[in-house]
């Protein structure tokens, strides 16, 4: 049995009759042909399948579609407006964070919640002061993205884009983000 759904995707917004079972990653790579978002390990171990669920990071493998009916998700092509490299774009670019590029989409998305969590003072688990302003370090960058796997190894240059992007967005926090939305 077809179910009705809404979602939008990157800004598009799609109505569909689907089966209860889909997950999110299948309806939007064999439903829509949103292609940033890999299937990797399809158990939600590996982050490959990581988007933006209202905002929020989500491994789209484990995730049913039906349960995020009239949601808005936004995939790493999301985060590039336009067509234009998102400023997270264009950290990994020039800091050489990815090698095959699988893991990339999925690091991304990651990256960019990261990032939202840390502009609302989300702390982790190895926050050291829970009361003040959340420090990004490298330790937080490793923490917030341990859920995102790289078969490569290029976690010291994901961590150097991710704080790349950070400071950017800091600096340049009286103006626009930088591409990220």
């Amino acid at each position: 049995m077809a179910y009705p759904m809404r979602l939008v995707v990157d800004g598009e917004e799609h109505e569909l009759d689907i089966d209860a079972r889909t997950t999110l990653l299948d309806l939007l790579r064999d439903r829509l042909g949103v292609m940033s978002a890999k299937k990797g390990c399809d158990h939600g171990q590996c982050g490959a399948c990581t988007v933006l669920v209202d905002g929020r990071r989500l491994n789209a493998c484990l995730a049913l579609a039906l349960s995020h009916d009239g949601a808005e998700v936004t995939t790493s092509d999301g985060l590039a407006p336009d067509g234009e490299l998102g400023d997270l774009h264009r950290a990994f670019v020039e800091q050489d964070a990815f090698q095959c590029g699988y893991c990339t989409p999925g690091q991304v998305c990651s990256a960019e919640g990261m990032l939202r969590e840390l502009a609302a003072g989300a702390p982790s688990v190895v926050t050291e002061d829970l009361d003040g302003p959340v420090e990004l370090t490298e330790a937080e960058v490793r923490e917030r993205l341990s859920g995102n796997l790289c078969r490569c190894g290029a976690y010291v240059n994901i961590v150097a884009a991710a704080l790349q992007a950070a400071e950017e967005r800091s600096a340049g926090s009286a103006g626009a983000t930088g591409g990220g939305r």
